[in-house]
């Protein structure tokens, strides 16, 4: 089982999952052309691809996904909230509705969505395995939850969003109301707060985790780095960064 990023931020968002001879697409807030272009660098075309999975509406999640899906004939899974917020944009496309507590299976990945406090209609994020290895993902969210916490513990790899350091957040060129929103409880979660959701989390047969969907204006890579690093001690090699131009290359699950 191995994963990757397309990329990460708030241009654009997109992660590829392969088990066995599945490779499935999560998100995709790119263009065409420049999904394409993602793809290869990850020596993949958009025809490998047996799946998009949708999280949420928001445009650097799904601008692209209506094309690509289109074009190479890909079917999409997301919610009832997120479909009916984008009804229009996957008319006469292959679309099916998760239900937000159901498990189910694409080809030889099992996948299992969970609800997220953000502000999009009816938001999710995914933990994907193969039966032996967990990869559990969690960006564009505003606090954690109890559940959240539950699914995501004893994953294999993690892919936890750092969006912003608190203090830059609050000191810089935003106005008010965007400061609200992306600190408030249905926002993105900060440095801090990433670190201590991983604290709280089963990590003993966690072998990557990735800090995602930084923001350019408001973090730092090494921000992010360090704040998670405090949790995993002499364990900060497996860290990773995925960013907004070039993602992350792909990571093998052992």
């Amino acid at each position: 089982m191995r994963f990757a990023l397309l990329g990460s931020g708030s241009e654009g968002n997109a992660l590829v999952v392969q088990a066995g001879a599945t490779t499935l697409l999560m998100d995709c807030g790119f263009s065409l052309s420049e999904t394409l272009l993602r793809l290869e660098r990850l020596q993949l075309q958009a025809d490998q691809l047996d799946g998009i999975l949708v999280t949420h509406e928001h445009g650097d999640h799904i601008a692209g996904v209506a094309k690509l899906s289109r074009k190479f004939d890909i079917p999409v899974w997301m919610t009832h909230g997120t479909l009916r917020s984008q009804k229009t944009a996957f008319d006469k496309l292959a679309v099916s509705e998760i239900n937000p507590h159901d498990i189910f299976s694409i080809g030889d990945i099992e996948v299992q969505p969970y609800l997220v406090p953000h502000d999009a209609a009816e938001p999710v994020q995914y933990v994907f395995g193969n039966g032996a290895r967990k990869l559990g993902v969690l960006t564009d969210a505003g606090h954690v939850t109890p559940h959240i916490e539950a699914v995501l513990s004893g994953c294999h790899a993690l892919v936890l969003e750092c969006n912003h350091d608190a203090e830059m957040l609050q000191n810089g060129r935003y106005p008010y109301s965007l400061k609200q929103r992306v600190s408030g409880r249905f926002g993105h979660l900060s440095n801090r707060q990433a670190a201590a959701i991983l604290s709280r989390l089963d990590n003993r047969q966690l072998q990557h985790i990735v800090a995602a969907h930084l923001s350019r204006k408001n973090n730092l890579e090494e921000l992010a780095v360090e704040a998670l690093s405090a949790v995993l001690g002499d364990a900060a090699e497996r860290i990773a960064v995925a960013t907004q131009a070039q993602g992350l290359v792909w990571r093998e699950i052992a």
